[in-house]
């Protein structure tokens, strides 16, 4: 990459970062000022009071969820002690009749 291409892309770079920051300096004060006026202080209220709002729904649902788990796994506890253990007893073989090979009598 030649040396000029090179001090290009740093500039642009640098450009970018003094431009974001300002950026950013702009939003800070926009929302100070808006903080200052009773609209602005409204709405800020207003956005507490829904994540407050959130989180208790968040809340409210994860405890139910964890109340369903023990109730099922409470359940299915009761209904394995209550079902009757069935023995499986061994199948009944045939007796086995071994045969008794035949001995040649020697002579």
């Amino acid at each position: 990459m030649s040396p000029m291409r090179k001090t290009a892309g740093r500039k642009a770079a640098a450009t970018r970062k003094r431009n974001a920051a300002k950026r950013q300096a702009a939003v800070k004060k926009a929302a100070s000022t808006r903080k200052g006026r009773a609209a602005g202080k409204k709405a800020a209220a207003t956005r507490k009071h829904r994540a407050a709002g959130r989180k208790a729904a968040a809340t409210r649902t994860r405890r139910a969820a964890a109340r369903k788990v023990a109730a099922t796994r409470t359940r299915k506890k009761e209904a394995a002690l209550t079902q009757p253990v069935q023995v499986q007893e061994p199948p009944v073989s045939e007796p086995q009749v071994r045969a008794i090979p035949e001995t040649s009598i020697p002579e």
